[in-house]
């Protein structure tokens, strides 16, 4: 019961964040970069997140600033932001968790798109690497055009992504997302969606 509650309450938030409109990204340059797409997600999120009830845009979104002004990030706080492989992680470590959202695009085959991915983890136990569920845990995806530079929600290209007891994550170089699924024996299970230009398979 609780599970469904959770999903339920995470399908209500999603929702409420895929109403807005487009995103419009704004960039110097021929093309943008993970920090332009990455700061026009954020910044259009947070604005969304307020009926959820937790923003969790907001952490990456103050130690990207504190970053950018040459400021010490908190305790426990990483921020990493790989122009060249397209890609944004955000750490914070607490007690035997750690928090972790993640972020990056792949180019698509008609030369004319990006996928934009967002991955909350949320909370992570760090004695056996297992998410917990919270009400804005989840991987979700926009395409940007580059005819209008705006980005707007689709959905996962390819797969269906899980909520429960399942982890994934983006690639920090490459192009493929990896897939842990815990067991209901204890064992996890590894898997591998790979990316065609189009969409993900396994």
């Amino acid at each position: 019961m609780k599970r469904n509650t959770l999903a339920i309450i995470f399908a209500c938030c999603t929702l409420a964040l895929l109403a807005q409109d487009a995103i419009r990204v704004k960039y110097q340059g021929a093309k943008p970069t993970i920090s332009d797409l990455a700061w026009a997600f954020l910044n259009a999120i947070d604005n969304e997140e307020e009926e959820c009830g937790d923003k969790p845009s907001n952490a990456i979104l103050n130690a990207w600033t504190q970053q950018r002004e040459g400021l010490p990030l908190m305790e426990g706080e990483t921020l990493t932001i790989d122009e060249k492989n397209g890609y944004v992680l955000y750490e914070f470590h607490y007690d035997s968790h750690i928090l972790k959202m993640e972020m990056c695009y792949w180019n698509e085959a008609d030369g004319k798109h990006k996928l934009f991915a967002f991955n909350n983890m949320a909370s992570i136990n760090l004695d056996d690497g297992k998410p917990i569920l919270t009400e804005t845990s989840g991987l979700n995806f926009w395409r940007y055009d580059n005819a209008t530079k705006k980005m707007t929600y689709c959905d996962p290209p390819g797969f269906e992504v899980e909520y429960f007891d399942t982890a994934y994550a983006l690639p920090c170089s490459g192009k493929n997302i990896t897939v842990v699924k815990w067991n209901e024996d204890g064992t996890k299970t590894e898997k591998t969606l790979k990316w065609d230009g189009h969409k993900f398979s396994y």
